[in-house]
Order: C-alpha cells, then sequence, then structure tokens
C-alpha cells in the first residue's frame, strides 16, 4: 500500500502544478485571442479549458481514489476517476463543434488578425504546453486513465499551439486572413480524436468490460494447465474499477488434502500472472454438470445447485 500512497501523492502534485500552468496560460489565450481577433488563439484556449477541466477533474479522482472503503461503496470512489473521464471527453466533443461552427462563420466573413501579437501569444502557448505535458509525463502516470486523458489533451494541445504558430506566421508574411480558421478545424479535429478514444475507454469500463490486457479463455486454459488438481474453471467474471482487476469465479478440483493451500496457490497465480490482487475464488469438488458450466454467464444464474458444493 506505501508505494501507491507514493505514486497517488506524486500524481496529485504533477496534476496540480501542470493544472496551475495550464488554467494561468489558458486565461492569457483567451484575451490574446479577443485582442487579436483569431479563432486560431481562441481553439486553443478552448482546448486549454478542457485541458484545465480534465487536469482539475483528475486532480479531485485522485483525491475520491485515497478515500477508503466504507458500507455504501465497498471498492471505494475508484469509479469516480473513470467517470471523470468520461465527462471530461464529452466536454471535449461539445467544444469541438463550437470552435468548427465559428471557423465556418469566418470563412464566410473573414475577419482581420494581428499576427505579430497572435505569434507571441502563441509561442508562449507552446511553451507552456511543453512544461504541463513534461510535469504528467513523469512518474507512475503512464496506467492512470486520468493521468493519461489530462496528458492526451495537453498534446492535442501543443499541436494545437504549433498551428497557431504557423498561422500567425503565414498572416504576418503574406496578409492571408482565412488560413486562422482553417488551422482551428485543423485542431479541432485532433481534439476529436482523442476525446472519442477516451469515451470509448471509459465507457468500457463503465459497462463493467473485462480489463483490456487480460484474456477470460486464456486465464481458464492456464489455470487449468498450470495448477494439476484443476479440472475446469468456469463462471468466471472479469471487471474493472480504478485501476484495479477484479475476478469472480468458480474453480472444480481433485479434492486436495490441504483445501487453504490450493486455495492460496490459485490466488497467488492470479496475482503473480494477472495482477488480480481481488479474487473470489469458489472451490468445488463435484463435477460441474449444469448447462452452464462451459458458458462464462447466464442470466439469472441459479445459485440453488452451488449450496451443495460447500
Amino acid at each position: 500500500m506505501a508505494h501507491s500512497h507514493s505514486a497517488a501523492d506524486g500524481n496529485r502534485s504533477r496534476l496540480l502544478a501542470a493544472f496551475l500552468v495550464t488554467a494561468i496560460y489558458m486565461v492569457a489565450e483567451v484575451v490574446g485571442g479577443l485582442l487579436s481577433g483569431s479563432l486560431a488563439l481562441l481553439a486553443d484556449a478552448g482546448h486549454m479549458l478542457t485541458d484545465a477541466a480534465a487536469l482539475l477533474v483528475a486532480l479531485m479522482a485522485v483525491q475520491f481514489a485515497q478515500r477508503r472503503p466504507d458500507k455504501r461503496h465497498t471498492f471505494g470512489m475508484l469509479r469516480l476517476t473513470t467517470l471523470a473521464a468520461f465527462v471530461n471527453a464529452l466536454a471535449l466533443l461539445v467544444i469541438t463543434v463550437l470552435i468548427v461552427w465559428e471557423a465556418i462563420q469566418r470563412f464566410t466573413h473573414p475577419q482581420p488578425v494581428a499576427g505579430g501579437m497572435m505569434l507571441v501569444i502563441a509561442v508562449g502557448g507552446l511553451l507552456a504546453n511543453i512544461l504541463s505535458f513534461w510535469l504528467l509525463h513523469r512518474g507512475s502516470g503512464e496506467k492512470n486513465l486520468n493521468v493519461r486523458a489530462a496528458a492526451l489533451h495537453v498534446l492535442g494541445d501543443l499541436l494545437g499551439s504549433v498551428g497557431a504558430i504557423a498561422a500567425a506566421l503565414i498572416i504576418m508574411f503574406t496578409g492571408w486572413t482565412p488560413i486562422d480558421p482553417i488551422l482551428s478545424v485543423l485542431v479541432s479535429m485532433l481534439v476529436l480524436r482523442s476525446g472519442w478514444m477516451l469515451i470509448k475507454e471509459s465507457t468500457h469500463e463503465l459497462l463493467e468490460g473485462a480489463p483490456q490486457h487480460i484474456d477470460a479463455d486464456k486465464l481458464q486454459r492456464s489455470l487449468t494447465l498450470n495448477i494439476p488438481e484443476v479440472r475446469n474453471v468456469h463462471h468466471v467474471h472479469l471487471w474493472q474499477v480504478g485501476e484495479k482487476p477484479v475476478i469472480t469465479l468458480h474453480v472444480q478440483v481433485i479434492p486436495p488434502r490441504d483445501h487453504d493451500a490450493l486455495l492460496q496457490r490459485i490466488h497467488h497465480y492470479l496475482h503473480e500472472n494477472y495482477q488480480i490482487e481481488h479474487a473470489t475464488v469458489q472451490i468445488e469438488y463435484q463435477r460441474c454438470d449444469g448447462d452452464d458450466c462451459d458458458l462464462h454467464w447466464i442470466q439469472g444464474e441459479s445459485h440453488s445447485h452451488h449450496g451443495h458444493h460447500h
């Protein structure tokens, strides 16, 4: 446990630092975008707003994940982090639509843009994003969906700042202002892609999908192959809470001399090979004859015939 606490504290301080950098620069970009008349800067600021929200939500999630489980939330508040990533992704999609809509308006009615001012602010934005991205990419954040979500936002933002710099240079040298809305649309497409990926991942987890990296069929086979007493593995349910995979399964075994030692070996095997710390294993001695022995999941799975296995 000590390890995960230090990791969480590390995540928290990195998220807080990145949040402050992003929020402060976002305000600068809004002001700069309004003063210079640049939509690309406003697109980037909109993007930074979702970044700041993403970072704030991730911070809250890290905070809640630390809370101890209680009677009403037996897993603690870990699922909140997934919900946070989901809300965050929806916000990205809404902002994308708004920016594209504004860009279409600008094509029909071009607006003057102050290139020099736009350039200065875009370069500042790029530096702020590089700093945030560096902060988020150190340490154990890679596995955490929220830190990853936040880093994704910032990465899209980095590209947005590069776009704004390019647009500013083109406007300064050629005076061709349509480049500004064109680039704001390109930035939006990048945002859209990362938002879509996030929605897919977080929805999968909210719908109790199995963790992407664990193959339930393979797990059943490998348990049967690697632990000699195990004859059959069925009723496997696999899901994920926060970053933690959770499993329940029924294991039909040859009656062992030492029941507890066998149970311990099964737990140890799941932990070593699949990093599953939370496993509920029901050991059965009779052959499992029901139709549901081969299936992973049966609607209204009857628990009456499990009674006499105990």
